[in-house]
């Protein structure tokens, strides 16, 4: 009679002992996938951010009078490589993307830039790079989501205080950011700086 009271107390430890384990992992394998999908997103935020220099520098033979836009733009791509928390590279995003608007909708103003094969193959480059990190971001969200009602669902959450998880914060761009950009092209060829 001892050695099976015995045995019921082994499975159970066994059992025990297997439920927190499984629930451990899980919950690192969650928060690990939230590091690789922001892992993702910054690079491919970097990528764009290195085109931009190359977008400038085509732009700048075209456009000699826009100092003010290559300027924004320029400031917008130091705001990103000096951000650190994941608000701070959505922030920095938003006005990097707000900035691109611009950029690109001096085409319209200059037919010839229009027509230039190194400004076309760089549109089109960080206008894909701009698709992948909204997919990337969707992504990212989809990581932060499941990590976050993991650590407050039942029995998960005791494990997950236990080992001081906290929820995470989604990639969201600041509510004013998301006006539509205006851009202003009546005055283009007013005053050409030197």
């Amino acid at each position: 009679m001892s050695y099976v009271i015995i045995f019921i107390l082994v499975l159970i430890l066994i059992s025990l002992i297997s439920w927190f384990l499984t629930v451990y992992n899980g919950l690192i394998q969650v928060k690990e996938n939230i590091k690789k999908s922001w892992a993702n997103i910054d690079v491919l935020l970097m990528q764009r951010s290195d085109e931009i220099p190359k977008l400038v520098k085509v732009l700048k033979s075209f456009v000699k009078h826009e100092k003010k836009m290559f300027d924004s733009i320029m400031e917008a791509r130091s705001f990103y490589l000096g951000a650190s928390s994941v608000s701070e590279k959505a922030d920095a995003d938003s006005e990097m993307s707000s900035a691109l608007k611009s950029i690109f909708a001096l085409s319209e103003a200059y037919p010839e830039l229009k027509s230039n094969d190194n400004f076309l193959k760089l549109q089109e480059r960080i206008s894909g790079l701009e698709n992948d990190i909204a997919d990337r971001r969707e992504l990212y969200n989809e990581s932060v989501n499941n990590y976050n009602i993991r650590i407050q669902s039942l029995p998960d959450a005791f494990i997950a205080n236990s080992m001081s998880l906290a929820s995470e914060e989604m990639f969201k761009v600041d509510e004013k950011k998301k006006k539509d950009v205006d851009i202003n092209l009546d005055n283009i060829y007013d005053e050409p700086s030197n």
